[in-house]
């Protein structure tokens, strides 16, 4: 379990079904995150549906953020944070085999507690400065350090990722490198060249 977690953007769907598409069709996506801020809750259904079946037909693991019970309700993995829910009742309630995370800002601790609860990775962020959550602010490479030395999941870096500042990130113990501007930020003619300089950067940077 080791690649690029592109995490979705409010592009309009349109768009960004077409760019999704395209970087599936490319083979560079390791994880999918539904993360739509901006659109209505029912307007949602259809969106994660049709994403749904496209991770399902690229082999792709999909991913709801911040809501376990609309990832119980379509069957799929799901991201929390630390006030969206329990670890426990996602594994409990989730099919076996899909990804459920947590975001455990800076802690190991909270790592820890979320591993020992049932997560199959951890993400800690933001790594770097991110227009997306500029409260996060940002954290360095030093935890990632601490945590490949010391779990036994799956690490997800998150905040700032570009293909230029990431090699240390993985170098440090990022297994997942999530990103959003970085991909969907991108025409859509330049988003396959992206995906393969992310590509040959997981395949040519070793872990430290």
């Amino acid at each position: 379990m080791r690649g690029l977690y592109l995490i979705t953007n409010d592009d309009p769907l349109e768009l960004l079904l077409a760019k999704l598409e395209g970087a599936m069709a490319n083979g560079g996506i390791s994880v999918l995150q539904y993360r739509r801020k901006k659109v209505a809750k029912q307007d949602q259904i259809y969106e994660i549906e049709y994403m749904k079946a496209m991770c399902a037909e690229y082999r792709v693991p999909f991913v709801i953020n911040d809501d376990l019970e609309t990832a119980v309700k379509y069957g799929v993995g799901v991201h929390l944070g630390q006030d969206d829910g329990s670890i426990q009742e996602a594994v409990a309630r989730l099919p076996q085999g899909v990804l459920i995370g947590r975001s455990c800002n800076n802690s190991l601790e909270l790592a820890e507690q979320a591993i020992a609860d049932g997560a199959n990775y951890v993400a800690f962020g933001a790594i770097y400065a991110t227009e997306s959550k500029p409260e996060a602010g940002n954290i360095g490479l030093d935890t990632l350090k601490l945590a490949k030395e010391k779990l036994n999941v799956p690490i997800c870096a998150i905040g700032g990722l570009t293909v230029e500042n990431s090699q240390q990130v993985i170098e440090c113990g990022a297994d997942y490198c999530a990103v959003i501007s970085d991909i969907l930020g991108r025409p859509m003619h330049a988003i396959p060249e992206r995906l393969d300089e992310w590509s040959a950067l997981f395949k040519t940077t070793a872990l430290a």
